[in-house]
């Protein structure tokens, strides 16, 4: 979410000076919409010297299947309690569930944050 900063004008209909300029760490980004496809990532510069690799699309997930993790392959998106619309543009989320060759299991990671996704399986 991007930060709108403060109101220009006040309650009564009045401007508002600036007292500062936009400060560092009021700087916001548009949220990365991991899509289904051929994998594509961006690295981005966040606070404190540290990065985070960004899944623009990716087709690959690490699903957790009993005891052990294998890595399958994303086909759709089957459900998405984050947005309706994107189970239709095939758009990847924390919690969403995804049918994978192993089976339907659900998203645990962040993609657009860790830039991977993992996966449980659901039990059917």
């Amino acid at each position: 979410m991007q930060d709108q900063g403060r109101s220009t004008r006040k309650r009564t209909g009045g401007r508002l000076k600036n007292v500062r300029k936009r400060r560092k760490d009021e700087l916001g980004r548009l949220p990365t919409e991991t899509q289904v496809g051929e994998p594509r990532f961006r690295t981005v510069d966040v606070r404190g010297n540290e990065t985070k690799v960004r899944a623009l699309s990716t087709n690959v997930a690490s699903v957790n299947k009993g005891g052990e993790t294998v890595s399958a392959e994303i086909e759709d998106v089957v459900e998405n309690d984050a947005n309706p619309n994107y189970v239709r543009r095939n758009i990847i989320t924390k919690g969403a569930i995804i049918d994978t060759t192993e089976g339907e299991a659900r998203v645990m990671s962040r993609p657009g944050q860790t830039g991977q996704v993992n996966a449980v399986l659901l039990e059917d």
